[in-house]
């Protein structure tokens, strides 16, 4: 039987729920790496994991035979019952409802990196809304205001 093969890059980008800066440096680390550890067992391997207080971003390879959707859905589940467990202040964690994903040629897996790597410095001068609305306009991806920040 003939094998399938794939290499498909993904940038995904999700915030906590009502973007609350729930992603504080005590729990960031474990998170990120968490995260990459759900990836791995979905056989997503995840490239890079970064994001600020309220929201992160992961660059990775999604299986063929695994669809985005349930990737992200696994994700997020674990990954909040995972904060849940890191004390009290966590308790009412949640991600928010939705996601942005976008594709990402093997030419252009360098340069998300480095825009992955350097939320910090660049969320010292844009809003999560502002950079999220200007991927959205970028991908050329239609979408109503009022239900993108849920």
């Amino acid at each position: 039987m003939p094998q399938s093969l794939a290499r498909i890059l993904v940038h995904i980008i999700f915030s906590t729920k009502d973007r609350l800066p729930f992603i504080q440096p005590a729990i960031e680390g474990g998170l990120f790496a968490y995260m990459a550890t759900v990836h791995r067992e979905c056989g997503c391997p995840a490239l890079l994991i970064n994001g600020t207080e309220d929201h992160v971003h992961i660059l990775c390879s999604l299986s063929r035979t695994m669809a985005v959707c349930d990737l992200v859905e696994e994700v997020k589940k674990r990954s909040s019952k995972w904060v849940k467990t890191q004390g009290a202040a966590y308790a009412k964690f949640s991600w928010q409802g939705g996601y942005g994903v976008f594709s990402i040629g093997e030419s252009g897996v360098e340069q998300a990196r480095r825009y992955i790597e350097q939320q910090k410095e660049h969320h010292r001068k844009k809003s999560f809304q502002e950079e999220y609305r200007e991927f959205l306009e970028r991908y050329r991806v239609d979408f109503d205001e009022r239900y993108v920040w849920g």
